[in-house]
């Protein structure tokens, strides 16, 4: 039978076991790797590199072995004699607790007998404890009694330190270097074996290290654990491993004789009421020197104590000319400070320690111990929500673990400075310190140690679930964990990393490092290290007022937190200079407590100590206050207060303080005795709150809002309202509502919405800019599309239609294909176009075509003209497509320039894009009866316009023909009703100065017109200045142009001059028509020639008769001398006309004057003899109404008297005209005869009165149509004397009338004009 072949790899696997841990975990996956490799030259190498490998190996762990010391142990140790039980349990055990009581050897011995049980050589024995003294101390007390050199088979590492190599069989250390360097070895390969020292202290790091290694146990089956703990509840350990086996080991122990001297007994009246601490201290220690001789150990709580308490005794010791030796022991001690407590010495000696002697060191020597009961203990504070170091009473475990100090070499005393019934009433047990402290603290450490979720983690005593979810929250507001990160080893944030490195409560820890970016770590640390303790200011019940009254120097009115600062300032000027027993008095004095501002002050000391470790600076310079604040917020955010102004009257304010809105919901009130309480500001933040009879919020400070959002940015919750296009930022904006735990910080910010909703942003930016051009900018495709989609919006208005242009979505669709996804903004776009546009200019650009809609066909742009033509006059049009505003429609502009030449001819037939809806509509407005025949009327109206020749005629000139000319059926003009149109068919004028400004519009061109006469008038003057003249009294113009053109402001002007009558002398004027021009011309030659004739008044006068000259004197003028001048112009018209008018130039005009100045008297005279007649029978009229009294007669007398004043008014003789003249007399006979008749038949008078009103109001509203300068044309002029005539055919027939007339001929003598 054949021998099997190993592989060579195989033979390697074999040797493994026989080597160091972790050369046997990283050889083995060597082998693994190799024995995969299937390149048979690269798998011999590799092996071969191995084999050299598990060589060296072996020859380290042969080394180690080699280096294993002769072991002995000290017989007089309990742990020696129970060698055996312990040596039996840690073979057959994985795990196993050892408890007895300090002394016993348990610290020293028990690696020893790991290290005969061969432990120690395939790993390192590691042994752990609680302070960095204790680890030092016991490493160079196990060297000496092996008999090596400290550094070689025992070694030990402490922060700092590292006295160890990779030869050392026994390391000892801190738990928390054993707990930093699982990060680095997480299942501790390094070790075969570990020992948890002191386990009972129940530190957070053994916590930490039981959890953990009950996690790796089951994967390290070959690790030892070794737990020893005093005999404080073992069981609690061994059930936490599995029911694990207890070893009891008893100590070595005398009796100890307890004696109790409080410091201020109150059933001693001998008592000094003032005693302290350090004279209760020197006290204990001079009535133990009473005794049989032995050291003295003196538990203190803190490094200041200490020192204290040593500089009293030495200078106690001189006085009573002692040679006791006193000395100190605590952490920060050098080394050989520390082991000057361990050598031989003569004499009696009083150790000062802190409670790293209570269980991890025996000071050898120790008789008697003095204990004043306290200690200081890291414990959280709910009611701060920081983690403070008071110092407070020790557990009764504790106190017992100090008096067994003394029992070790013989019988002892323990003096405690504190009553038994004060012993009787502490907690039996010291809380673990997992109980003790904020969670938020466990769970920033437990992160960065890596040792996974808080919740699935085996603690001895797992906490409270709340308690950790209240936890994660506070490191989350602190910035020190993302919760939201799923891989628990990157959860743990750069800033809570540095927070990790703190050993402060982590509110206090953000507070410096956020006080370090603003350059006031100096004021922060004072500030923080007075949060960790008891308020040092006292106020007795009894004497509250002075104390209030002490403690107010130090306020300042916007912080409380600086009235701290301002006390801390003020204690250390007064360190200075005072002696330790002054200070203390004038602590007293001013009520402060000494103990508290000591405790203050070592906090600080070693806070700062702590910082600086970390490169935190500190400040040289004293920093503002406002830094100071804003570093305090970064650890207080979830205690900012916003004022509740509405809450509350103002007396209730003012007994129980403003009230406040705080972090989810919260309301509270600041505390009356902070000095914010009479001014509340609006804002506060708060270290503490407290509730009573509320809550109350103490130790207060003003802040300013903006200082949250940068410190609470991943906190803060934000609103986004009213998202918004921003023509102004070129950039969608919102409203931005800015919360932090509820309490808003940002009310109504304007924020850029493209970084919050980009999608939206882009749209709203296509939307507003680009399709709706809400845009400010330089792009020139932009403005191109901007101009075509005018002029198809102008199309829109002039065809009044809203289905020409595409509609918006269509012009989004061709931006939004074309457009990045990531343009959400004017600057967005800026910048792609910058680089789009070369490749492709055109990309963004419209074309007409895309604009217009399919269903837009048949509009035509030339329908609808931008000028109407008017001779040689070419007015803008502009069109509006507004139902229900003025100017709906065709606007025609006309400059106010050549309004004087606007025609209304033409108009009426709109432009051609709405002719036939004008002719529609106009055919809708007839009588049903006559509109019946032209149905449909869209169609006549089409088949009318084919048939004329538009604005060659009246439009109803050629309605009316052709109506008739298709059905024979006549429309009279009658029938046509206008104001039925549609208000956007009516043209409507509107009349601008050369500023384009609108002077008036209208659809009525002759009443805009007359409105405008002045301002038209005023523009014709400044064209015409040159040849306006005025104050002329002879003939001095020369020859006077008939018209008058020149060219203003881009303007064909065009006037009518004349003279124009102004009383004592005439002027040239401008006129706007023809009409005006003859009217003023006629007066002002009339005026001129009179200016220049003699007057024929008097010699006519002179030649008057009594009769004549009564008949004139009741005349309407006021007095006979204005009656002649009337007939003198009268006259002057007269012989004016049969001249043939006025003259334009100064030779007509002198032939006119001659002919004028002869005939004049003649013509006066002949006129006067006439005037005399028609004034007697007015006067007989005049008393015949006078003497009428019948009151049923009165309304017709009324209409007598009131006609009687047309015919008869001051100037009634020249405005009745030498023509018309003659039949004044008869218009008076027929008032005669009508008074006549009244009597008989009033009614009858009654109707034909009513008759001629009637037709006289049709006369005034048609002269009111007219424009002012063609009511005295003699078309207007006729229709007066037909009515004057018409009176006499109702009234007189008898008489008979100058020329047929009745109601028909007088309504169309009224249509013609």
């Amino acid at each position: 039978m054949r021998t099997p072949v190993r592989s060579p790899l195989a033979d390697l696997r074999a040797r493994l076991p026989q080597l160091m841990l972790r050369d046997q975990h990283r050889l083995r996956r060597r082998i693994d790797g190799a024995q995969k490799m299937r390149d048979a030259g690269r798998r011999a190498k590799a092996t071969e590199e191995i084999a050299a490998d598990v060589d060296a190996a072996e020859r380290r762990a042969a080394r180690r072995r080699a280096a294993v010391p002769a072991i002995t142990y000290p017989a007089e140790l309990p742990v020696a004699q129970k060698r055996d039980d312990i040596l039996a349990a840690v073979r057959d055990h994985q795990v196993v607790i050892v408890a007895g009581e300090t002394g016993s050897g348990k610290t020293t011995q028990i690696p020893k007998i790991c290290l005969e049980l061969g432990r120690g050589v395939l790993g390192s024995i590691g042994h752990t404890q609680p302070r960095r003294l204790a680890a030092r101390t016991v490493a160079d007390r196990i060297a000496e009694e092996l008999g090596t050199e400290l550094g070689d088979a025992v070694g030990y590492k402490v922060r700092f330190t590292d006295r160890s190599s990779d030869d050392t069989l026994v390391k000892l250390m801190t738990d928390g270097i054993l707990l930093a360097e699982i990060q680095t070895d997480r299942l501790l390969r390094q070790y075969d074996t570990l020992i948890i020292d002191e386990a009972h202290e129940r530190s957070l790091n053994i916590d930490f290290l039981l959890g953990y290694l009950k996690e790796i146990l089951p994967r390290r089956p070959d690790l030892k654990v070794v737990i020893t703990s005093a005999t404080i509840d073992p069981e609690r350990f061994s059930a936490h491993f599995d029911d694990a086996p207890i070893v009891e080991v008893s100590g070595r122990t005398y009796p100890v004789e307890v004696r109790y001297r409080p410091i201020a007994d109150p059933d001693d009246p001998s008592a000094d009421p003032d005693r302290d601490q350090i004279q209760a201290i020197i006290d204990a220690v001079d009535e133990l020197g009473r005794e049989a001789p032995g050291d003295v150990l003196v538990f203190l709580s803190g490094e200041r104590e200490i020192r204290d308490t040593a500089d009293a005794l030495q200078k106690h010791f001189v006085r009573q000319r002692g040679v006791t030796e006193v000395l100190p022991l605590y952490a920060r001690l050098s080394a050989a400070e520390q082991h000057r407590v361990f050598q031989a010495h003569r004499g009696r000696r009083v150790v000062l320690a802190t409670n790293v002697a209570e269980t991890s060191l025996t000071v050898p020597g120790i008789k008697y111990v003095v204990d004043p009961g306290t200690a200081r203990i890291s414990r959280y504070s709910h009611r701060l929500k920081v983690q403070r170091l008071p110092i407070e009473p020790i557990s009764q475990a504790s106190a017992n673990q100090r008096k067994g100090r003394c029992g070790r070499v013989s019988e002892g005393v323990c003096i405690r400075l504190y009553s038994e019934e004060d012993f009787e009433s502490r907690p039996e047990f010291t809380d673990p310190e997992i109980l003790r402290t904020n969670l938020a603290s466990v769970i920033l450490q437990m992160t960065s140690l890596g040792l996974g979720d808080i919740a699935a983690f085996p603690f001895v005593e797992p906490p409270d679930r709340r308690n950790v979810k209240a936890g994660v929250d506070l490191l989350h507001e602190l910035g020190a964990i993302d919760p939201a990160e799923q891989d628990p080893r990157k959860r743990l944030t750069p800033l809570g990393r540095r927070l990790a490195q703190l050993p402060v409560d982590p509110r206090l820890a953000r507070m410096v490092l956020e006080a370090d970016k603003n350059g006031c770590v100096r004021e922060v640390l004072v500030i923080a290290a007075a949060l960790s303790i008891q308020d040092p200011r006292e106020r007795p019940a009894d004497q509250q007022q002075a104390a209030d009254e002490r403690h107010r120097r130090f306020a300042d009115p916007t912080s409380d937190f600086l009235a701290l600062l301002n006390l801390w300032n003020y204690l250390r000027e007064q360190q200075r200079e005072l002696s330790g027993s002054a200070f203390r008095r004038m602590c007293k004095n001013e009520y402060l407590h000494f103990l508290r501002v000591r405790e203050w002050q070592d906090l600080h000391g070693q806070l700062k100590q702590v910082a600086k470790s970390l490169g935190v600076t500190l400040n040289t310079a004293e920093a503002p206050p406002d830094r100071v604040h804003v570093s305090l917020l970064a650890g207080l955010l979830s205690h900012i207060g916003l004022m509740d102004a509405e809450k509350g009257e103002k007396k209730d304010k003012q007994r129980r303080g403003q009230e406040y809105v705080g972090a989810r919901g919260a309301r509270f009130a600041v505390f009356p005795g902070s000095s914010l309480f009479k001014k509340p500001p609006r804002w506060v933040m708060s270290a503490e709150l407290v509730e009573t009879s509320r809550l109350w919020a103490r130790i207060n400070a003003r802040i300013e809002p903006e200082w949250i959002e940068p410190l609470a940015g991943h906190l803060v919750k934000r609103n986004y309202s009213e998202p918004h296009w921003s023509k102004k930022q070129a950039a969608v904006m919102a409203r931005e509502k800015v919360t932090l735990y509820g309490v808003p910080i940002v009310a109504d910010r304007p924020v850029n919405y493209g970084r919050i909703d980009p999608a939206l942003s882009r749209e709203l930016f296509i939307r507003h800019a680009l399709v709706e051009g809400d845009w400010e900018t330089h792009h020139r495709f932009f403005h191109d599309n901007r101009a075509l989609l005018d002029e198809v919006e102008e199309l829109e208005h002039r065809a009044r239609r809203r289905d020409i242009l595409v509609d918006d979505e269509t012009l989004f669709d061709f931006y939004d294909e074309r457009i990045p996804e990531d343009v959400v903004s004017g600057r967005h776009f800026d910048s792609w176009w910058k680089a789009a546009r070369r490749s492709d200019p055109d990309l963004l650009g419209f074309e007409k075509s895309m604009l217009i809609n399919e269903t837009a066909d048949g509009v035509s742009e030339a329908d609808y003209p931008d000028a109407w033509q008017q001779g040689p006059l070419s007015l803008r049009l502009t069109y509006q497509f507004e139902p229900g505003t003025d100017a709906d429609g065709v606007t025609v502009h006309v400059p106010v320039q050549v309004l004087n030449q606007v025609r209304p001819d033409g108009f009426e037939w709109q432009v051609p894009g709405l002719r036939t809806e004008l002719v529609t509509e106009l055919i809708r407005s007839l009588p049903k009866q006559l509109r019946v025949n032209f149905v449909p009327a869209p169609d006549y109206a089409r088949k009318v316009l084919d048939r004329v020749a538009p604005r060659t005629e009246p439009l109803l000139d050629a309605l009316e023909r052709e109506l008739t000319a298709m059905t024979g059926i006549p429309v009279a003009r009658e029938a046509w009703d206008p104001s039925r149109l549609p208000a956007h068919l009516r043209i409507t004028f509107r009349v601008t100065d050369d500023r384009k400004r609108t002077l008036g519009e209208g659809t009525d061109l002759d009443e805009l017109k007359r409105r405008l006469a002045g301002k038209v008038r005023g523009t014709l003057s400044k064209a015409a200045s040159t040849i306006e003249r005025s104050g002329l009294r002879e003939w001095t113009i020369g020859e006077l142009p008939r018209t008058y053109e020149s060219s203003q402001a881009g303007y064909d002007v065009k006037a009518f001059p004349a003279l124009a009558d102004e009383g004592d002398s005439v002027a040239v004027r401008m006129y706007e028509t023809e009409a005006e021009q003859r009217r003023a011309m006629w007066l002002g030659t009339r005026r001129l020639v009179l200016l220049n004739a003699p007057s024929p008044v008097k010699l006519i006068q002179s030649r008057l008769t009594n009769q004549g000259k009564l008949a004139l004197s009741h005349n309407p003028h006021g007095s006979v001398a204005a009656l002649f001048d009337d007939c003198v112009t009268a006259a002057a018209d007269r012989l004016i006309a049969e001249a043939g008018g006025p003259a334009w130039n100064e030779d007509a005009f002198r032939a006119l004057y001659d002919r004028v100045r002869a005939d004049l008297h003649d013509a006066t005279a002949a006129i006067v003899a006439q005037v005399e007649r028609i004034l007697a029978e007015a006067h007989e009229i005049d008393r015949r109404l006078r003497g009428t009294a019948s009151l049923t007669l009165v309304p017709a007398l009324t209409g007598i008297r009131g006609h009687l004043g047309t015919l008869i008014r001051p100037g009634f003789v020249t405005a009745t005209g030498w023509q018309r003249l003659p039949d004044l007399p008869r218009y008076l006979r027929a008032l005669q005869v009508r008074l006549d008749k009244l009597p008989e038949n009033p009614g009858r008078d009654r109707m034909l009165a009513h008759q001629v009103e009637v037709l006289e109001q049709e006369y005034e509203q048609a002269l009111h149509r007219l424009h002012p300068a063609r009511r005295d044309d003699e078309a207007a002029r006729q229709v007066r004397w037909m009515l004057e005539e018409l009176r006499v055919s109702l009234f007189a027939q008898q008489l008979g009338t100058r020329f047929p007339v009745s109601d028909k001929r007088i309504r169309k003598a009224l249509a013609a004009f």
